[in-house]
C-alpha cells in the first residue's frame, strides 16, 4: 500500500499505464548557422501555439470557458516577447542549439516559481514545464500521446500537465496517480471536473509499479494498493458500488432544502476560490456563496489585478448565482498566502503579523481598487462584503470608512452600485468572538472562520504535524466562543454563518444547529452530504 495526497475523490480498480517521460536527452551542441537555428525555434513555437489553440477549444467544449483559460495562459507564455526573446538571445550569444536554449530558459522560469512560498503559485511551475516540453517535442519530433488506451486504465506519471490531463479519454481512463503534484494543480482541478479519482504526491509510485499492474486507487483516503488480493478487490468493488449509489442518492437531494426534524430550514452555501468554482455550487444545489476567497484573483500573476478585471470576475459570479446571496471576502493575504510581486518582509510570526485587513488598511490604494470593483458589481446580484481578521470595533469602522470613500467617488463618477449593500465581518480572532455583542452593533452579519479561530484559541499551528493532535474543533473553549458569537448575533437581530472547515464536520453539525447557526458554508462537494446529515440527524 502506497500513501499520497487524496486530490480528487472516488475509487477505481484498473490496470496501470505509465506515462513515460519524453526522455529527451537535451545536450548542448554548437551551431554554425544561428539564423537557421532561430528559425527552427520559431517554427516549433508556432506549431506549439497551433496545438494549444486546438486543446483550448477541446477544453472549452468539454469543460467550459473557465477551465480553458489555463491554456490561454500557456499561449500567452508562447507569445511573451521576454520568454521567446530570452531563448533566441541564448541561441545567438552562445551559439547553441534551440533545444538546449529552451531547456535552460524553461528551467530558469520553473526554479523561480518553485521558490515561491505559496503552494498555488509553486504549482504553476508545472504550467511552465508543460509549455517547455511541448516546444522541445516539436523541435525533436518526439511527441507523447495517450492514444490506444484500453478501458479501466489508471495513468501513473511523475506528474501530469494540464494538457496531458485534458487529452485523457474519459471513457477509458478511470484514475491517475503521480509522484509529484499537489491539491491546487491545474490537472487536479480538471480531474475533479471529470470526476476522475486522483492520488498525487506519492514520491515514487512510477518506480513502484509496471505497465499492466492491477491497482486500487482510493481517492478518499489517498492510498494506492498495487496488485491487491482477490479479497481486497471484492471489498473495493463493494465500496465503489456504495460510493456510486451514494452519489446518485445525493443527486436526488439537489432541489430539496436542508430542513431539520423540527422544521427549521438551514441554509447551505459554498466556499469558492475562483470564478469557475461557482459551477460546483450550482451543481450541488447550494443556497448561495458564503465565502469567495478573492486573494486567488491576485495569485498566479505578476501584478495586482486592476479594477475592471476584478469587476468582471465578481459580476460573473453574481450573475451565475442570480438572486442567491454571494458573500465576497476582501483581500486576505499574509500568513501562508504570499504574493511574489508584493514583498511583505520576513516576520517571526506571520500569522500574527502584517496580514489580511491590516494590509488593506495600511495600503488603501490596493484596498480601494477592490472595494470599487465590488461596489460596481453589486448591481448584478445579491452581493455582501465581508472583512477578514477583524479584532476590534475600531478596525471594522476604519474599513467601512474606506468603503464609504469609494461610494462617494462612484457617486461623483455617476457609476451605479447598491447603496444598501450589507457589510459583515469574519469572526476568526478570539477577541472578536469575546466582544461579539459589541461587534454586532456595527456589522450587518457574522461569518465564523473556524480554521483560524481554532488555531488562535488553542495556540496550535494547524499545518504543523507535530502538534496537529491538539487541533480540536470540539474543544470546549472553541465551542464556547462559537456559541457566544451566535447568541450575540441573534441578540442584535443579525445573521450568523460559518465558513470554516467545521461547517462540514459531521461531528460538529448537530451542535451548531442546536446553537442556532443560520448558514453553513463549505466546499461545494460537501453540500449534499451535509444536507443529508441535517435531514437525517438534526
Amino acid at each position: 500500500m502506497k500513501k499520497g495526497i487524496a486530490a480528487s475523490k472516488g475509487y477505481a480498480i484498473g490496470r496501470i499505464v505509465i506515462k513515460e517521460e519524453n526522455g529527451l536527452q537535451v545536450e548542448s551542441t554548437y551551431v554554425s548557422d544561428v539564423l537557421k537555428e532561430k528559425a527552427r525555434f520559431e517554427k516549433a513555437l508556432k506549431l506549439s501555439k497551433k496545438q494549444l489553440e486546438k486543446i483550448k477549444e477541446k477544453t472549452k467544449h468539454q469543460l467550459g470557458n473557465r477551465k480553458a483559460e489555463v491554456f490561454e495562459s500557456h499561449i500567452m507564455l508562447l507569445e511573451d516577447i521576454e520568454f521567446a526573446g530570452a531563448i533566441e538571445l541564448k541561441i545567438e550569444n552562445e551559439g547553441i542549439n534551440a533545444e538546449k536554449a529552451v531547456y535552460d530558459i524553461v528551467n530558469l522560469y520553473m526554479e523561480t516559481f518553485k521558490l515561491m512560498k505559496d503552494e498555488y503559485i509553486r504549482e504553476r511551475s508545472m504550467d511552465i514545464k508543460d509549455v517547455g516540453d511541448r516546444i522541445l517535442s516539436n523541435l525533436t519530433g518526439n511527441v507523447t500521446s495517450f492514444g490506444n488506451l484500453v478501458s479501466n486504465t489508471v495513468i501513473a506519471a511523475h506528474d501530469l500537465t494540464p494538457s496531458d490531463t485534458v487529452q485523457l479519454d474519459k471513457d477509458k481512463v478511470i484514475a491517475f496517480i503521480t509522484d509529484f503534484g499537489g491539491k491546487t494543480s491545474h490537472s487536479v482541478i480538471m480531474a475533479k471536473a471529470f470526476e476522475i479519482p486522483a492520488v498525487v504526491g506519492m514520491k515514487d509510485i512510477t518506480s513502484s509499479v509496471k505497465n499492466g499492474d492491477l491497482v486500487i486507487v482510493d481517492g478518499v483516503e489517498g492510498i494506492v494498493i498495487v496488485n491487491p488480493s482477490k479479497k481486497l478487490v471484492e471489498k473495493y468493488k463493494i465500496k465503489i458500488e456504495k460510493y456510486n449509489a451514494e452519489k446518485e442518492k445525493l443527486k436526488s437531494m439537489i432541489n430539496l432544502k436542508a430542513v431539520t426534524k423540527s422544521g427549521k430550514q438551514i441554509k447551505l452555501l459554498g466556499n469558492i476560490e475562483r470564478c469557475e468554482d461557482v459551477e460546483q455550487v450550482i451543481k450541488n444545489g447550494g443556497d448561495g456563496i458564503g465565502l469567495f476567497r478573492t486573494e486567488f484573483l491576485y495569485m498566479d500573476r505578476d501584478t495586482m489585478p486592476q479594477e475592471d478585471e476584478q469587476f468582471e470576475a465578481y459580476k460573473y459570479v453574481l450573475e451565475r448565482m442570480e438572486d442567491s446571496p454571494v458573500v465576497i471576502r476582501t483581500l486576505d493575504i499574509g500568513g501562508d498566502k504570499k504574493l511574489h510581486y508584493f514583498p511583505m518582509g520576513e516576520e517571526s510570526n506571520p500569522f500574527l503579523g502584517y496580514r489580511s485587513i491590516r494590509i488593506c488598511l495600511d495600503r488603501k490604494d490596493i484596498f480601494k481598487v477592490q472595494l470599487r470593483a465590488l461596489l460596481r458589481a453589486s448591481v448584478f446580484g445579491n452581493l455582501k462584503i465581508m472583512f477578514p481578521m477583524i479584532s476590534s470595533v475600531e478596525e471594522f469602522l476604519q474599513a467601512k470608512e474606506v468603503l464609504k470613500e469609494c461610494m462617494k467617488e462612484l457617486i461623483l463618477e455617476k457609476k451605479k452600485f447598491d447603496k444598501d449593500i450589507q457589510v459583515g465581518m469574519m469572526v476568526e480572532v478570539p477577541a472578536a468572538a469575546i466582544n461579539a455583542d459589541e461587534m454586532a452593533k456595527y456589522a450587518d452579519f457574522f461569518s465564523i472562520g473556524t480554521n483560524d479561530l481554532i488555531q488562535y484559541t488553542l495556540a496550535v499551528d494547524r499545518v504543523n504535524e507535530k502538534v496537529a493532535y491538539l487541533y480540536n474543533p470540539m474543544h470546549p473553549a472553541v465551542l464556547t466562543l462559537i456559541k457566544t458569537t451566535i447568541e450575540a448575533a441573534h441578540k442584535n437581530k443579525k445573521l450568523c454563518a460559518m465558513c470554516g472547515e467545521m461547517a462540514s464536520d459531521e461531528s460538529a453539525i448537530k451542535y451548531l444547529v442546536e446553537c442556532g447557526l443560520d448558514e453553513f458554508s463549505m466546499n461545494p462537494q460537501s453540500i449534499l452530504k451535509v444536507k443529508q446529515f441535517i435531514k437525517s440527524y438534526c
